[in-house]
């Protein structure tokens, strides 16, 4: 566990970068975490990561199949708004743990 500062917020994030603490998390973490993997988030963004967010506190196993079929995004969509890791970056982003189903 480390100590990392995020838009002017001390918040614990793990090895892999990911919060520690879910409520640490807000819009401006959001964007500054999106701006280091180099995307730049959209409304679209933030309906996957609020949804991410609302699976994960519901203790959901979060998967690139359930997302896809969740109404909110389909798995091509997810691919193009989240490139080269689509759960694995949009659950960095989210602010929730990583799942279990990312290497």
């Amino acid at each position: 566990m480390a100590e990392k500062t995020i838009a002017g917020k001390q918040i614990n994030v793990t090895d892999d970068g990911y919060l520690e603490d879910m409520s640490q998390w807000n819009e401006d973490v959001a964007k500054e975490i999106a701006k280091e993997i180099g995307i730049e988030l959209t409304d679209k963004h933030f309906e996957v990561l609020n949804y991410l967010r609302e699976k994960s506190a519901a203790g959901e196993a979060l998967s690139i199949r359930s997302v896809g079929k969740s109404g909110v995004v389909d798995i091509k969509g997810l691919y193009k708004l989240f490139p080269k890791g689509p759960l694995k970056f949009s659950s960095k982003i989210a602010g929730i743990p990583k799942p279990t189903s990312c290497v």
